[in-house]
Formats: C-alpha cells, structure tokens, sequence
C-alpha cells in the first residue's frame, strides 16, 4: 500500500491509498476519509457580515468604514472585496485574498488611500473579523454606498454602508445698501460648503424671513448660498450659515445712526424744557402762562428743517455701504500678490511717535480731543496710488504686550490730513477704512454713514489690506485666520494715501510689515 495524505482548499485533511485496485482501493480510501472526520472536529463556514449603517466626515479627512463578522472568526484566510455602488465588482477599491493585497484591478482614483482599518481600539483586526475599511484623504467625490463582501470556501455574504462627505465653508459676507423710506436692503453670501448648507437671517429679538435664497455650484463641486433682507434703519441683524447638525457660522451688522439720535436728543431737551415751563406757570398769573406757551412753540418752530426724519439724507442717490456683487471675493493669496512695501510720512506731529515702520501715540502729550480718536493722530503713508492693485499688511502684535486695541487702518484721498479734531473722518469726506471699537473687543467697524459694525471671531493680529482701484473697492484681512474681514464700495478719484492712525490709550504699537523686492509681485 502506498497511503497519499493531502489537504483539501478548506483545510480538511484527505487520505486515499492507491496499492490497491476495485473495490478493495475504494474500501480503504472511504475508511481513511471517515478516521480524518473522527480525528477532527467539524468547523462551521457559515458568517454573516455586519456593518455601521452611515459614517459622516469631512472633506481631507480620513474614514473608518466599519464591517466585520458577526461570529468573530477569523478572516485572514479569506476574501475580502470593498466597492463602491454602481462601480463593476470586477474593479474594487480594494481586494485581499490569498493573505495579500491585490492591486491588479484597483480602481485607480482609491490608489495608495485604502487599507484595512479598525472598527474600534480594542478590535483584533482581521483574527477577530474586523474587515474595516479605512479610507484616508476623503474628497467629495467619495460620498455614496460601499460595499463590503467577504468570502470563503463554503459561503460568502456582503453588506452595503453608506459615506457622506461634509465641507465647512467660509464665514459670511455681509453687505447693505440704503434704499427709500428708512429701509435698508443686507445681503449675505457664503462660498465653499457641501452639500447644500443651511441659511437663516434674525435681528436682535427674532427670526427675519428673507426675500430669497439661492444656490449655486461651482466646478470643484462646492456650494455657495446667497440671501437677502430688507430692515429698517438703524439695525442689528444676523446671517448665519450651516450645516445640518454641526455649528453654523455666524456674521453679525449693526447700522446706527448718529443724527437720528442727535434728533432724538434735541427733542428730549425741548420736552424737558416745556415740562419745567409749564410747572412754573402754575405759579403765575393765566396771562404770563399764556406768554410762556406762545414762546415755546415759537421756539420749537425754529428746529432744523434739513434734519430728516430718521437722519438718512435723501439727495435721489442710493449709494452702497459695502460692495454688492454677487462674485466671489478675492482671495488673500490672490490679494498679496500685489503687495507693495508702504512708508510712514512724517510730518514731525508731536501727537505720535514714528519710528521706521513702527508708529504709536505720545503717551507724554497732551490731546486737545481728549480720549476720542481723531485725525490728530492719523497719518498717511506713501507712495500713493491712482490705479491698479495693491497690497500691504499692518500688524498690531507686540511682543509681550496685549493685542493692539485702538487704531484705524485704510486709505484716504487727502494729501495732508487736516490738523482739526473736530473734521468728520467718514467715507464722504475722502477716507475709507476698518478701526477698532472702542468698549468691544469682539468687534470692528467701517467709518460708514451710518456706521457698520463687524463681529469677528477673532481680534486680527495683522491686517491685510488690499485696494483695488479700478473696481473702486478696498478690503480688509485677518491674515492669520486667512479671511476676509470685510469690504467698501468706494467712488474715489483721484491719488488715494495709505491711512494709518495708532489711536490712544494702549501702549501696543502699529508696525507697517516690508517684503523684500524678489518678494513683491508686479502690480497690475
């Protein structure tokens, strides 16, 4: 006899033993076959394929796509195939059989961003039926349903797990225009989320139902949502934009109007004053208070008559207070393209101390405007521009000194800054630019009419600014946070002066950054 002992594809022993001929032969290889059942215990083949029913992440991220084996055998020796929905079974994402991974037929777009992953931390990989899919540097493309078939010798089962793919946009812009009536018309616009984000608009009490909104999609797949409202002036009102169950993004605009206040007042002050006269004319004959009420009302007739109601003049021109195109913005690395090292012009003002490109007030003088900031500490820069597009950054960090807290920063069309703390420094007088806020550390604003106030997240630590003289606008940058800030609308003519002014009260400085000339790009 010549005994043959070989092992089936499963792992089952066989023997057959081929000296003998008819039935002898087949006697002896039927009693070998049942002393190998005898000599080991039966292994059931049969598994079921679980999975996680939807994994959510977002955009450069990696993915766990969990699936294992419900009897937590071992899958080393078996087939493991993961696809993606719609795509043919013979072009997986990834394939292992045979204890290897086969790449012959791998779809080329997973290449080098698939592997065996781990459902949890404490899971015993492919020994304890962990087939996992872990997919690195997720695109938006990846979102849809896969496929998880695993595969032995006796059976085979498959599950399908769902991958959706999120991307957290930008922050909101917020724009205004004033229209008729004491109404003004705020847009807001966000770029760059997937999928579809969610916008809503409120005031400082409740929800505001806008005019519209709309969505659009860009080639790289992303969306942008523009929106609407119409409000009365003054305002406070609120855009945020989100995604379904994560924290939106807020932006939030307060419009005030400072003669509507002024109107206001002079209105108390007569009323207090007709309260006291008619007070002392009960102490009076009736003719005396019959003299009094007839002053008063001659008093009150002489009120401004060019003071409209709401204090929005209405000279037949509705100008924008911040740019309202629909179009992208522009973004900081397109913006520093164009950036161009600004000079202090020193004019020997005692007000502020100048040194090179570092600037700040005269702790040691007196300031006949007191606290406020005015054009007494302004000064403007050099060289000045009438065309093109140009860029330069301030930061107001100090070493081992708190953020810088008072300072303007923008443009101006004056070729010297009036020496009067009393001029108006506002867009209709030639200057444009973004200060801090006084009392409001989360808070910047435009010298606007009337005033716009802009919540940041984040005080900037250095602010870009980037004037694009032929479309007649100029904004501004965080640029560590690598936003926008915000943007005017501007119709200035003429040669426009970088605008600087170290304001009052802190001991931080205001230092105008240089970039060396094979830095610096050629303006357009």
């Amino acid at each position: 006899m010549s005994p043959l002992i070989h092992w089936d594809p499963m792992g089952k022993p066989r023997v057959t033993i081929a000296a003998f001929t008819g039935n002898r032969m087949i006697y002896f290889w039927f009693l070998g076959f049942l002393s190998s059942l005898g000599c080991a215990a039966p292994v059931s083949e049969t598994f079921t394929v679980s999975v996680k029913s939807h994994v959510s992440v977002q955009r450069g991220h990696t993915a766990i796509l969990p699936c294992w084996l419900t009897s937590s055998q071992s899958a080393e020796d078996m087939e493991v195939r993961w696809y993606h929905w719609g795509d043919p079974y013979d072009t997986p994402l990834l394939l292992y059989k045979a204890r290897t991974f086969d790449h012959s037929s791998q779809k080329a777009s997973f290449a080098g961003r698939v592997s065996f992953g781990l459902k949890e931390e404490t899971s015993g990989g492919l020994k304890a039926g962990d087939v996992s899919l872990k997919l690195e540097n997720i695109t938006i493309k990846d979102f849809g349903k896969y496929i998880c078939l695993v595969s032995s010798f006796d059976d085979s089962d498959s599950a399908t797990i769902s991958l959706s793919v999120t991307e957290t946009g930008h922050q909101p812009l917020l724009s205004a225009v004033m229209k008729d009536h004491n109404k003004v018309n705020v847009s807001c616009q966000s770029d760059g989320w997937y999928p579809e984000p969610e916008l809503s608009w409120s005031d400082s009490k409740t929800a505001l139902t806008p005019a519209n909104v709309m969505f659009s999609k860009i080639s790289a797949g992303f969306y942008s949502v523009h929106s609407w409202v119409l409000v009365s002036s003054p305002f406070e009102v609120s855009c945020s934009v989100g995604l379904f169950k994560e924290e939106p993004k807020e932006t939030r605009m307060r419009l005030e109007n400072p003669v509507s206040s002024k109107r206001e007042a002079e209105w108390s002050v007569v009323g207090l004053v007709a309260l006291g006269t008619l007070l002392a004319a009960v102490l009076v004959v009736f003719l005396f208070l019959y003299f009094l009420c007839f002053k008063n009302k001659a008093n009150k007739s002489q009120l401004p008559e060019d003071t409209i109601d709401g204090g929005m003049n209405t000279d037949g021109e509705n100008e924008p207070l911040l740019p309202t195109e629909t179009r992208q913005p522009t973004t900081l690395s397109e913006a520093s393209k164009h950036y161009v090292n600004v000079q202090l012009v020193d004019t020997g003002n005692k007000l502020i101390k100048m040194e090179d490109s570092i600037l700040r007030d005269n702790a040691d003088a007196e300031f006949p405007d007191g606290d406020r900031v005015t054009c007494l500490t302004a000064v403007r820069g050099s060289p000045g521009f009438s065309s093109g597009r140009h860029y330069w950054e301030v930061s107001l960090a100090n070493t081992d000194i708190d953020l810088k807290k008072s300072w303007w920063i923008g443009v101006t069309d004056k070729h010297e800054i009036p020496h009067d703390a009393s001029f108006p420094p506002t867009t209709k007088n030639g200057f444009w630019f973004l200060s801090s806020c006084p009392n409001q550390e989360d808070t910047v604003q435009f010298n606007t009419e009337p005033e716009t106030f802009i919540y940041v997240q984040s005080n900037p630590k250095t602010v870009g600014v980037y004037l694009n003289f032929d479309n007649r606008k100029i904004s501004f940058y965080n640029v560590e946070e690598k936003c926008l800030i915000g943007s005017l609308a501007a119709k200035f003519t003429g040669e426009l002066f970088p605008l600087f002014n170290p304001g009052k009260g802190d001991v931080g400085t205001m230092k105008i950054l240089q970039r060396s000339v094979q830095d610096q790009s050629i303006n357009t």
